[in-house]
């Protein structure tokens, strides 16, 4: 906490010298018009022969300037470590039941997926936490299994998954080279529950694990390129949508997935500070360690059919060969309607990444912060609300 709190302080301080730089500092032809007169307006002749003087376009807000000694994560477009550059993110499963919250160390977390674990249980649901600075881990879970969708959304980001085992249908999925995972063996604590809900990554656990399993700790052979999983905003330059032109864009303030019976997954815009925090059965998320509020400046959802394996519910979204399906974007308030793509017929198909597209076929630029990512079945899509 004390590093992403100095951090905050040099990128508010970097901001005060650009806002400053930027009133006295103005180097650009003032006279474009090639006018006698300095900072005379430009002015057009129309059909008329009457002259007028055009409304400027709307201007981008310019970036920031990123602190010294940091560069903009490739997982929340925000400054962090240039330490942290090559090290690979960690995708931790961890539990919604109820039993077993609060949850540790999610609101470190820099994107969060909740997905469908079974059909069974009035589909409930379970996290999958990716995380890029790791390094200080005290104690973060609490630690559940893994299912195939998972394995592949973790591929994605080159991250090292961190699991309690699962059903039998990872197998295959578990065996690909891209996927190194670090299964069961992690720390248990009394937490005064059950020992069904106590497994957490304890502080220096990941560090040995790693070394032990003989996996690289930095981006291996199988990375996605840098900086296009999302395609941040310029840091510093946060938007509502309609202020980035989409004039279609709702009102979204209260983000509720009814699909997700058991655990009433929703999220309610806080304007304050301008982020979405996250609930589970109608109760705000808050971190174990040190209560803070498990929020995200972006919101994706995916639409996204599944496969159920057994009478016990165990599934596989049928996320692969994807073109053109529905979703939602929703930051500051406001949502537009998107589509997600995943490659098709690519060697690399299991770890491809996911492509948000806006209703022009553009990708879409998202804010810089944390993201949180539903993968929403299908059969539910249509009861989604934003009230």
């Amino acid at each position: 906490m004390k590093n992403k709190k100095l951090i905050s302080m040099l990128a508010i301080a970097a901001m005060s010298v650009s806002l400053i730089a930027g009133c006295g500092n103005n180097t650009g032809n003032d006279n474009p018009s090639g006018s006698d007169f300095e900072g005379s307006p430009i002015v057009v002749v129309d059909d008329t022969g009457d002259a007028t003087t055009p409304t400027p376009d709307a201007q981008e807000p310019a970036g920031v300037e990123v602190p010294e000694g940091c560069y903009l994560s490739e997982l929340t477009g925000l400054p962090i470590s240039n330490d942290l550059k090559d090290q690979r993110p960690i995708a931790v499963m961890v539990d919604c039941e109820k039993e077993s919250l609060p949850n540790f160390e999610i609101a470190e977390c820099d994107i969060v997926y909740e997905l469908m674990n079974s059909t069974a249980n009035d589909r409930v649901t379970r996290l999958m936490c990716v995380r890029k600075d790791w390094g200080d881990i005290q104690q973060m879970g609490n630690i559940r299994s893994t299912r195939p969708t998972n394995i592949s959304l973790a591929g994605e980001y080159n991250a090292i998954l961190v699991h309690d085992g699962g059903p039998v249908y990872i197998n295959e999925f578990i065996a690909k080279p891209y996927c190194d995972h670090l299964s069961a063996g992690f720390s248990r604590v009394d937490l005064g529950r059950a020992d069904f809900y106590e497994e957490f990554i304890g502080a220096g656990e990941l560090e040995s694990r790693i070394k032990a399993a003989g996996f690289s700790s930095t981006y291996n052979t199988y990375a996605p390129m840098r900086d296009t999983h999302f395609l941040f905003r310029d840091y510093g330059t946060d938007m509502t949508l309609t202020e980035m032109g989409y004039s279609n864009a709702t009102n979204a303030t209260n983000v509720s997935i009814p699909t997700f019976k058991h655990t009433q997954s929703s999220l309610k815009y806080n304007e304050s500070t301008g982020t979405y925090d996250f609930y589970l059965y109608g109760m705000l998320q808050k971190d174990g360690e040190d209560d803070e509020v498990v929020s995200f400046e972006n919101v994706l959802l995916q639409c996204a059919d599944y496969y159920v394996y057994d009478e016990h519910g165990y599934l596989i979204y049928l996320y692969y060969n994807q073109t053109d399906t529905q979703g939602y974007y929703i930051t500051n308030g406001q949502a537009i309607k998107v589509t997600w793509s995943k490659a098709v017929n690519n060697e690399k198909l299991d770890y491809e990444i996911t492509k948000f597209y806006d209703e022009n076929g553009d990708e879409i630029q998202i804010n810089p912060g944390k993201t949180y990512i539903a993968l929403v079945p299908q059969d539910g899509w249509n009861s989604i609300s934003f009230n």
